[in-house]
């Protein structure tokens, strides 16, 4: 890659005095800050970044808080030891409570969007279907929802990918066909895509279409003021309203969950409150602010797509770490299972790096030495167990520990661990289908298998249990759960909080269940009309003078009103 000639859009534009970038770095505060505004944001990830855009285009004076660092392009050394710290959760190394399921989540401007794989799917009729009979979501049919998805995909770039599957996605494509399992072609997001394969990274050469390069940017544009690096410790509320908002500075270098932030402060005064901070930060944060929570329901069916892994070694080069990341999938698995019956899957071939391997797989010494020199030859397929559509799949709970940080604890019980077993099975038929040498299950009890009849009968011998069942997630869902009754949800169908009538939420926090697809696109789509029903809702209450001064798209200039204190 010739880094000669790649230029770093974000870097050019804070250098650029005409752009009037209004950007707060959180690590370099010298003193408190009061700010009042329109509308504050807190979080900037797909639901955050695509409000941003919405709500300051309608002439709304912005402010969006974000607790990871502003990074961009030319931090992008396609290298996991500087993008975990910088980019993820807690290093990359979020876990539920318990330790069994490690959840990959982004941290940074442009939250996940910055360092997702691109996959984009509309949220499957099934997942909606049963929205709107469990959960009173009347409004949300693929009918309603199909312009907001058709504007974000134009927005976003979203389409299909005329490229060849690398080696480790067809290798899921052709082991479903020998077996008659149909699969198909992911769409992505992306714009001039050199297909390095090091998406999970953050994009060095900006053409994954993140909120960090499109949403974000223009928002900046249009007025809006960002601090980054600063976390939201409260929220505070009164009379069926938040007042305001207190954050704190980050400390320059803070990556982890359980560090002390700075000694200054961020004051704000907000006419509403979205928050954008994913199905762990969200509760997490309204249940430090002790929020209204009057039938027990925040930080409740929190989602993962609890995912299992298989493990292959081929005889020809596989390089997974090498192209486009994920680029085929299989629904077999969810349209040929009823909510009402076993947990349904879905087939996906993630990358492969070198760190990402090593501290996944299992064994040690010379096992695990085996596996890492044929790192080039692994082919590695998971499934996305859909969660939260059966009585018997309930998710998981948020809570906070003693220093306020949130912490999912996550059951996996028979129910699931029954769809485990039955995917793990059908991965290691798919890969020998596809002409394996070996497969392994990750799993504690597994060895190295050469044939399917020796692999299916270990697998199901297997004891399901955490711990001895490696399990991953990168999609966080629900815990500010949306439907039509109060009673049994935390949010309405557009996203305002059922008790505070200023507090909206803008993300995958407000799914009812996991949705059996990768998340991006549907919260794009359900932030953007949410939004634009937040920002219409405000300029009904605006003087007619004003409104008309929106219209014209006329700006005075005013910038969100800034004191230091």
């Amino acid at each position: 890659m010739n880094e000669s000639i790649i230029r770093d859009p974000i870097k050019l534009a804070l250098a650029d005095r005409t752009r009037g970038w209004k950007v707060i770095d959180g690590t370099r505060l010298t003193e408190d800050i009061n700010i009042e505004c329109d509308i504050v944001i807190v979080g900037s990830g797909a639901g955050g970044g695509t409000a941003a855009e919405m709500l300051t285009q309608a002439g709304l004076k912005v402010l969006m808080i974000e607790e990871g660092p502003f990074k961009s392009s030319s931090d992008f050394r396609m290298r996991e030891r500087d993008a975990y710290p910088q980019l993820y959760q807690e290093s990359a190394s979020r876990q539920t409570k318990d330790k069994g399921i490690t959840i990959l989540q982004g941290r940074a401007v442009g939250g996940s969007t910055t360092v997702n794989w691109t996959s984009s799917f509309r949220t499957p009729a099934a997942t909606l279907q049963h929205w709107q009979k469990t959960w009173g979501l009347q409004e949300y049919t693929e009918e309603n929802l199909a312009p907001w998805f058709a504007r974000m995909e134009a927005r976003l770039n979203i389409a299909p990918w005329p490229i060849p599957p690398n080696e480790n996605n067809d290798i899921l494509r052709r082991g479903c066909e020998k077996l008659g399992i149909p699969s198909a072609a992911i769409r992505r997001n992306v714009k001039g895509c050199w297909n390095l394969g090091y998406c999970g990274m953050g994009c060095p050469t900006n053409a994954k279409q993140s909120m960090l390069v499109t949403t974000i940017p223009d928002a900046l544009d249009r007025g809006m003021t960002m601090i980054h690096s600063a976390r939201v410790d409260k929220l505070s509320s009164r009379y069926g309203q938040i007042t305001s908002l207190v954050a704190h500075g980050m400390e320059a270098g803070d990556v982890g969950v359980n560090t002390v932030a700075g000694p200054h402060r961020i004051f704000v005064k907000a006419k509403h409150y979205v928050l954008s901070g994913g199905g762990i930060n969200n509760p997490g944060l309204m249940l430090r602010s002790k929020l209204p929570d009057p039938y027990r329901t925040l930080g409740k069916r929190t989602f993962l797509h609890p995912s299992p892994v298989s493990a292959a070694i081929m005889d020809e080069k596989v390089e997974a770490y090498s192209g486009a990341p994920q680029t085929i999938y299989s629904d077999h698995f969810l349209d040929t299972m009823p909510h009402d019956g076993p947990i349904g899957f879905k087939l996906e071939a993630p990358p492969i790096h070198p760190i990402l391997a090593g501290i996944t797989l299992q064994g040690f010494g010379d096992d695990h030495s085996m596996w890492m020199k044929r790192l080039p030859h692994m082919h590695v397929a998971i499934a996305l167990m859909r969660d939260g559509f059966n009585p018997q799949s309930v998710g998981g709970s948020v809570g906070i520990r003693n220093d306020g940080s949130a912490l999912l604890d996550y059951q996996i019980n028979n129910y699931v661990w029954d769809g485990i077993r039955h995917a793990l099975l059908v991965m290691a038929e798919v890969q020998f289908a596809a002409g394996a040498k070996i497969v392994m299950p990750l799993h504690e009890d597994a060895k190295p298998y050469r044939n399917w009849s020796d692999a299916k009968r270990a697998i199901e011998a297997m004891s399901m249990q955490t711990l001895r069942t490696r399990v991953a997630s990168a999609h966080v869902m629900g815990g500010c759960t949306m439907g039509a009754d109060a009673r049994t949800s935390v949010t309405r169908g557009d996203g305002r909080h059922h008790q505070l009538e200023n507090l909206w939420v803008f993300d995958g926090s407000v799914f009812p269940t996991s949705i059996g697809a990768n998340p991006q696109l549907s919260i794009y789509a359900m932030a953007a009309k949410n939004a634009a029903g937040l920002a219409a809702n405000i300029m009904k209450t605006r003087a007619p003078q004003v409104k008309a001064s929106l219209n014209r798209g006329h700006d005075d200039g005013s910038a969100n009103r800034v004191s230091v204190v």
